[in-house]
């Protein structure tokens, strides 16, 4: 592949809803182009963007995947990403590079969440975008109904660029209405035809709202429009490519990705209507002095990149995918780490179709390439010449909502499952792994139930080393609700020197209930216990209260006062008083102890439509709904739900919301556990504890 300017480099993330067709569609534009020999299928497992073994075994895309192409001397950077939410992750590094986007709607389905979350987050990233109306031959397609989705969400955005050509049932091209010609045949194999009669009313009333669309994107061309009702197809063209830029446009076009009809004037519009990275102006800070700093993409700028994506294989090695925003990469510049601080040295470039690399002898301006083994860097991090340093802004992630615990499956291999989630964290930043520093378990935290279970795949499949994945332990606490004055008395008398403690202890509940501490009183008068004895009682209590007696979950909110007890002065010693308070705390079952459970804050932002069925759902997990506010035209819906109701909501959520809805969540406080559920966790615990033994 040779080395292309700016001005004809093409950078598109190909969107939209799973299942609706996206690496079809990839895998179809480069066998059009000839990018590959033969058109892979994703239920073979064929699929040119679908090669990880958990893809292939799915049958579905798991990660952002790179797939350049060659059309009309122009190269056009497709880059395939997961539709399914698990996966949403995938989705921030591509966006943030890519210059275009194509958001596919399925022919028979119509707007579905996934084509409305991807133009979401195309608003917010700015991003240009073209529909594109996909499966046109699948059975019960319907252009016009599909469209009429798409246009009663997002009503004088959109501006239909192509009217489908269906003789006899059957999609077999389309009118251009750009061009006023239409065109059947597969591919790039185009043959024009006059325009069918019966589409002669349609084609012209698309002509019209695109002329309005392309008026409207600016001042100069809407009076032009106005003067004669009339746009030359240059001043069409013109105003199609600013409003489509500034994101008042989204044409739409379609085809059919397994018959390839459509696809020729697709690359067409690739090419002509979205934008090139050509003296794109990217905005970032000078890591040094914290100054604005801006890059314009062209060769004869300071080098600068930035990193969206990391693969990590066990074999080559982690390999960077980066976008150049300005200047030329070459193998032997030294690279600066504006986020690490660190220099690295790129070695050999490469550009990736799939999981090949193919060495290249530079990277142009705007272009995307990989290195591999660069040690310090990241997904997001800034690669720069050192001599003009530039950061630029991290790419938003969003945060893990789902946790499960994660355990070796044979002894001895938690370093390798943790040396392999280490690389898994480098390739998915959506992943993270934490300690409970309560309950010592490792948590896996992700974006759903599919996406830690692809995870624990994942660690089989590259690094060799299986896991068990369980529901983490929750956190309980014990407390006591009553005041209890009780003795324990230490005796040992086996011949020879003796254990004698004897202390005679008040609990009760912390005055302050806000108060979760252990407090100790010394409340000893009379020599009763000599003092030397008194730090040993202390230490006893506090050994003990990390296990309490109910269910084995520490002791919280307890004050206990040492106010008698008696001593031996031959027999007496640190072991045996700290063996007497021991003795004390196991009577605290007198006390009516109880269990405390932790509560989270819950904010979950959903649709209108939905709000009932959240509340409903909220309210069967023992929560309290505290309050409802409306946010970016949807609720937001703030409650207090038991940990213990929360560990699958991320994936109840998106089955009683379409996907539609999301949430976060945070610690608030603990409070006690109802009677009924506390039985059942104390059978648990002293169930758990008899295997243990």
């Amino acid at each position: 592949m040779k080395d292309y300017t700016a001005k004809n480099i093409r950078n598109v993330s190909v969107l939209g809803h799973g299942g609706e067709g996206k690496t079809t569609l990839v895998e179809a534009l480069l066998y059009t182009t000839g990018a590959i020999d033969r058109q892979g299928k994703v239920e073979n497992g064929t699929a040119t963007t679908d090669y990880d073994p958990e893809e292939i075994r799915r049958q579905i895309s798991i990660s952002a995947a790179l797939a350049p192409l060659e059309y009309k001397d122009t190269k056009i950077n497709l880059i395939d990403i997961p539709g399914f939410f698990d996966f949403a992750g995938e989705m921030m590094g591509p966006l943030a590079v890519s210059e275009g986007a194509l958001i596919t709607v399925g022919a028979v389905s119509g707007l579905d969440v996934g084509a409305e979350k991807a133009w979401t987050q195309c608003d917010k990233n700015h991003t240009p975008r073209m529909i594109v109306i996909n499966n046109m031959s699948r059975e019960n397609a319907n252009f016009e109904k599909a469209l009429k989705t798409v246009t009663d969400k997002y009503g004088t955005h959109i501006a239909p660029i192509e009217v489908p050509i269906v003789e006899n049932g059957q999609f077999t091209g389309v009118v251009c209405v750009l061009e006023n010609k239409a065109f059947t045949g597969e591919g790039k194999t185009l043959k024009e035809i006059p325009i069918p009669d019966s589409l002669a009313d349609e084609v012209e009333a698309s002509r019209e709202a695109i002329m309005e669309a392309a008026a409207g994107a600016d001042e100069e061309l809407m009076e032009k429009y106005f003067e004669n009702m009339e746009l030359s197809t240059e001043d069409t063209m013109l105003g199609l490519r600013k409003g489509i830029r500034d994101g008042s446009v989204v044409p739409v076009v379609c085809c059919d990705s397994l018959t390839r009809v459509g696809l020729g004037k697709l690359l067409d519009n690739i090419v002509d209507l979205l934008p090139s990275p050509d003296g794109e102006v990217n905005k970032g800070v000078n890591p040094k002095t914290g100054e604005e700093e801006s890059r314009v993409c062209a060769e004869d700028q300071p080098f600068s990149a930035q990193v969206f994506k990391t693969l990590a294989d066990p074999f080559v090695g982690k390999l960077s995918l980066l976008k150049i925003n300005s200047g030329v990469l070459t193998g032997d510049m030294v690279l600066y780490n504006a986020n690490a601080e660190k220099t690295e040295k790129p070695g050999t470039i490469y550009y990736m179709l799939g999981k090949k690399t193919n060495p290249v002898t530079k990277g142009m301006p705007g272009d995307i390439v990989a290195l591999a083994k660069l040690v310090s860097v990241s997904t997001g991090n800034t690669l720069c010449d050192p001599n003009k340093p530039i950061k630029y802004a991290d790419i938003e992630f969003p945060a893990p909502c789902i946790s499960m615990a994660v355990y070796a499956k044979k002894a001895g291999e938690e370093d390798k499952i943790f040396s392999g989630l280490n690389r898994l964290m480098e390739e998915d930043p959506t992943i993270t792994v934490t300690k409970d520093a309560e309950t010592t378990e490792s948590l896996i935290n992700g974006l759903g139930e599919t996406h830690i279970d692809v995870v624990a795949k994942k660690l089989a499949s590259k690094f060799g080393v299986e896991c068990i994945l369980q529901d983490p332990k929750i956190p309980y606490r014990e407390t006591i609700r009553k005041k209890v004055d009780v003795r324990g008395r230490h005796k040992k008398q086996s011949g020879g020197h003796g254990q004698f403690g004897d202390v005679v202890i008040e609990f009760r509940p912390n005055d302050d209930p806000t108060n979760t501490d252990f407090i100790f009183e010394d409340a000893v008068v009379g020599g009763v216990v000599p003092r030397n004895f008194i730090p040993a009682v202390e230490k006893g209590l506090r050994d003990n209260i990390k296990k309490g007696v109910l269910a084995g979950f520490p002791v919280v909110g307890l004050t206990a006062k040492l106010h008698d007890g008696s001593y031996h002065p031959v027999d007496s010693s640190e072991m045996a008083f700290k063996t007497a308070a021991r003795l004390a705390f196991k009577q605290l079952d007198q006390a009516s102890p109880v269990l405390l459970e932790p509560i989270y804050h819950v904010e979950v932002l959903i649709p209108d439509e939905y709000m009932g069925d959240i509340i409903g759902d909220i309210n069967k997990r023992r929560g309290r709904v505290m309050g409802m506010d409306p946010v970016d035209g949807q609720q937001c819906v703030s409650a207090e739900v038991p940990q213990s109701e929360m560990f699958k909501y991320a994936t109840d959520l998106r089955s009683m919301t379409q996907s539609r809805g999301s949430f976060t969540m945070r610690f608030e406080r603990y409070e006690e556990v109802p009677a009924q559920d506390a039985k059942k966790i104390i059978e648990s615990a002293k169930k758990d504890e008899e295997e243990e033994e």
